[in-house]
C-alpha cells in the first residue's frame, strides 16, 4: 500500500535516456546521487545551533553529465513542473563576477553551489537532474539536489574532499541563491548520511554522531499529506528573526545556551510570541537528546512519547503546523504498535514520521487514509547512505 519509489539504477535509466533525448547520442561520463532526509525530532533547532536527529532516504537526487568545453552550461530536469521551463541554459563568468538568481527556480539551486563549490573556477558543461524526493514536502529536495550538484562537480574537478565544508558550501547556495536562511542539518545529512543510522548532529560544533537505527522489528513510515508548502516565503524568516531577538534579549549568542529558567526570568520583557518560539527551540534542543538516548538504549515508547511531544510544541509554541498534518499525526497514534508521530521538516504542509512497529505498518497505513480527509502518500523507508558518485555501465 506504500508508494513505490524509483530505485537509484532506475533514475540513472531515467536521467541517461533523457541526456540522449537532449544531447544526442553521446553518452553521460558521471553520474552521482545524494538523498533527501526525514528528520526524527529536533525541528527549528539547527539554526539556532542546537541539535538535530536526521537520516538520510532513499529517496535520491541523480545528476548525470560530461564536462564540455568553454563556459557554457545546460542543465535539464526530469521533473514535470508546468510552471516552469525543464531546460537552463547559461554561461559561466570568466571575470569572476557572482552567477545571479534568475527563472527557472529550480536552477538557482544549480548556480548557487556553482557559485560556492570550493575550486573554482567551474568549467562548461552537460548535465540531466531526475529525482525521487517529492517537491515541497518536506523531504528536502532542496538540499538533495545541492548536494548531488556539488557531488557531480568534484567528479569534474575535485575539491579537497573536506565533507563539512562540503555542506556548508551547499548551505551558502541556498542562502544566497535560493532566498532561504535554512540551517546546516538537510545538507549535513545529505553529504554524510549513513547506512543503518540516524546522525546525532551538533549544529553549533559541526559534529556528527551516528546513531544505530537498523532494529528490523522497527519501521518508519513517511506520510505525505501533499499539501506544498514554500519556506521560501516570510514565515521562516520570521521564526528565525524571532528566535534571534529571543536570544538577544536573554543575553545569548544563541538559544542554544539559553535555560527554561533565564526564560522565565525574563519573560516579562519579551513579548507573548517571541517567549513561546523560544520555548519551543530550548525544550526541542533537550527532547532531541533525550531521544537519542532513548533510541541508543532501544526504548522505542520513550522516544515515540518525546516524537509526539515535539509535535505539540511545534502546533502550539512554533505554530507551523497544520491541519492536515495534526490529522495525520492523531490518526497515526490511534494505531496499537504506533510508538510516535510527528510533522517533519519546515511545517505548513509536507510529511510526518512515524516510528512504529513493523507488524503494524499495514494497520497503520489504512487507518490513516480512512481517517486523513485528503489523499496522502506513504513511504516506507530505511536510515541510507549519503551523497556518493555512481558507476555508469
Amino acid at each position: 500500500m506504500a508508494t513505490s519509489y524509483q530505485s537509484v539504477s532506475e533514475l540513472v535509466v531515467t536521467a541517461r535516456q533523457l541526456y540522449g533525448q537532449v544531447f544526442g547520442e553521446e553518452a553521460p561520463r558521471v553520474a552521482v546521487c545524494a538523498p533527501g532526509r526525514v528528520n526524527l525530532i529536533g525541528e527549528h533547532t539547527d539554526y539556532n545551533q542546537g541539535f538535530v536527529l536526521p537520516m538520510a532516504l532513499p529517496l535520491v537526487t541523480v545528476v548525470v553529465g560530461s564536462p564540455t568545453a568553454g563556459q557554457d552550461v545546460t542543465v535539464v530536469t526530469a521533473a514535470e513542473d508546468a510552471d516552469e521551463p525543464r531546460r537552463v541554459d547559461f554561461s559561466l563568468p570568466t571575470d569572476g563576477s557572482p552567477l545571479s538568481p534568475g527563472l527557472p527556480s529550480w536552477a538557482n539551486y544549480v548556480k548557487g553551489v556553482i557559485q560556492h563549490y570550493r575550486a573554482p573556477p567551474v568549467s562548461g558543461f552537460r548535465a540531466v537532474i531526475a529525482s525521487s524526493v517529492p517537491l515541497g514536502g518536506g523531504l528536502s529536495s532542496s538540499a538533495s539536489l545541492e548536494v548531488a550538484f556539488y557531488t557531480f562537480l568534484q567528479q569534474l574537478k575535485p575539491d579537497d574532499g573536506d565533507m563539512v565544508s562540503k555542506a556548508v558550501a551547499c548551505q551558502k547556495a541556498e542562502h544566497t541563491h535560493a532566498g532561504v536562511p535554512c540551517g546546516i542539518m538537510d545538507q549535513f545529512v545529505s553529504v554524510l548520511g549513513k547506512e543503518g543510522h540516524a546522525l546525532l548532529i551538533d549544529c553549533r560544533s559541526m559534529e556528527a554522531t551516528p546513531v544505530p537505527l537498523a532494529d528490523p522489528r522497527l519501521v518508519i513510515l513517511i506520510t505525505n499529506s501533499n499539501v506544498k508548502h514554500s519556506l521560501t516565503g516570510s514565515e521562516y524568516s520570521t521564526r528565525r528573526r524571532q528566535c534571534e531577538e529571543a536570544a538577544s534579549i536573554l543575553g545569548k549568542d544563541s538559544l542554544r545556551d539559553a535555560t527554561m529558567k533565564g526564560l522565565e526570568e525574563a519573560r516579562n520583557r519579551m513579548d507573548d510570541v517571541t517567549y513561546r518560539r523560544a520555548r519551543h527551540v530550548i525544550e526541542e534542543i533537550e527532547r532531541t537528546v533525550q531521544a537519542t538516548e532513548a533510541l541508543k538504549r532501544g526504548a522505542y515508547k520513550e522516544f515515540g512519547k518525546l516524537m509526539v511531544e515535539s509535535h505539540n510544541s511545534l502546533r502550539d509554541l512554533y505554530e507551523v503546523s497544520c491541519r492536515e498534518l495534526d490529522e495525520l499525526v492523531s490518526a497515526a497514534m490511534k494505531v496499537d504498535g504506533v510508538f510516535g508521530s510527528r510533522m517533519t521538516g519546515g511545517g505548513f504542509g509536507g510529511c510526518t514520521v512515524t516510528l512504529l512497529q513493523a507488524h503494524a505498518i499495514d494497520t497503520t497505513i489504512l487507518h490513516i487514509q480512512e481517517q486523513y480527509s485528503g489523499n496522502p502518500t506513504f513511504y516506507i523507508t530505511t536510515p541510507s547512505a549519503g551523497a556518493r558518485p555512481l558507476t555508469l555501465p
